[in-house]
């Protein structure tokens, strides 16, 4: 382990992606004197258990801009650091059950095309086209979007720390 600097203009605590992604963001602001500290490894705590699911269908606009935001960032991470971030963009359905839930999600939806998300409502018939062993029965509306997706969280890190370095 190199020595710690005896100055830090940031000092993050905690290696795994949150920690990391502050690490990057830091440097591409420009700084330079920001120490990231982990007690065992990098992406030893909770990142290395995460689902690394990747939605942008979100409640509220700040967060739909960073869920899109965060996307569009995974998509370009492995070419810029060399680092395999492991996504894939499958795609998500998110489904409604009640008519206030179709409600809710077609809002959301709305508020995700302002951002620039790609998403589209699509019927029952289209959900079981796409995912054909979903049992549909009380369906009442359904949004699609084809750049969700599943990534590494641990390489994701890697690559944010690479990044910030």
């Amino acid at each position: 382990m190199k020595p710690l600097p005896k100055h830090a203009r940031a000092v993050i605590i905690g290696g795994g992606v949150a920690g990391a992604s502050v690490a990057y963001h830091l440097a591409k602001l420009g700084w330079q004197d920001v120490v990231l500290l982990e007690r065992k490894k990098l992406i030893r705590g909770t990142t290395w258990h995460a689902a690394g699911l990747i939605g942008q269908l979100r409640a509220t606009a700040n967060i739909t801009r960073l869920a899109k935001y965060s996307a569009e960032l995974y998509q370009n991470l492995e070419a810029e650091t060399g680092v395999a971030t492991g996504l894939r963009q499958t795609g998500s359905i998110t489904l409604a059950l009640s008519e206030a839930r179709k409600e809710e999600i077609y809002r959301q939806a709305s508020m995700a095309r302002v951002f620039g998300v790609p998403i589209e409502e699509i019927s029952v018939d289209e959900v079981k086209a796409r995912y054909p062993h979903l049992n549909t029965d009380g369906v009442m509306g359904a949004v699609y979007l084809p750049t969700d997706g599943q990534g590494d969280p641990a390489n994701i890190a890697l690559a944010m720390a690479k990044g910030a370095r």
